[in-house]
């Protein structure tokens, strides 16, 4: 994530909090970084260098219509800036101060095979006991494991399979 990507979405996070528009503009965001995701005409456009920021500020108005001021103003001044090329990014970047704000973890659990929604669930629970914040996750299923899981949270990964046991002791063995 760049620096920008931050800067921009917490300048947003705190606009929209301050105004108590917090849910809306993240409803916004998150609905116009789909769009963006899913034209990728529009994508080519916001990323086009040779396209002038203004026509780009105007495109982004036309787009917002009736939106909220703030968001409206928000999309203008990225574009303005030479920043509506990275629109996906700030977006990802403000949900991630949502999920802070909610005290909410994200986690990427990737196990062996896959679970029931009961095993996920007991694992999901022990996660939020020992973090005391209530935890969102996503599920993978990589064979590659082996067995046991692995647990993803941001940048941080704790990986406790048989697969990561094994490459532990492997390493170890060289060393020696």
């Amino acid at each position: 994530m760049a620096v920008a990507h931050r800067i921009y979405a917490e300048a947003l996070f705190d606009a929209a909090k301050d105004s108590g528009r917090l849910k809306e503009v993240h409803e916004e965001l998150s609905d116009f970084a789909v769009a963006i995701r899913d034209t990728p005409e529009l994508r080519a456009v916001l990323r086009n260098p040779q396209l002038e920021s203004s026509a780009k500020a105007r495109i982004l108005r036309d787009l917002a219509g009736g939106d909220d001021a703030l968001f409206a103003n928000f999309l203008a001044l990225t574009a303005e800036k030479g920043r509506a090329g990275e629109l996906e990014e700030i977006a990802k970047e403000f949900d991630r101060l949502i999920a802070r704000e909610e005290r909410r973890l994200t986690v990427e659990l990737t196990t062996a095979r896959e679970l029931s929604d009961a095993e996920a669930d007991a694992i999901v629970k022990q996660i939020e006991q020992a973090a005391g914040r209530s935890v969102e996750a996503t599920r993978r299923v990589d064979p590659g494991l082996v067995g046991g899981i692995v647990l993803r949270v941001g940048s941080l990964q704790v990986d406790a399979s048989v697969r990561g046991r094994l490459e532990r002791l492997r390493h170890e063995l060289v060393r020696s």
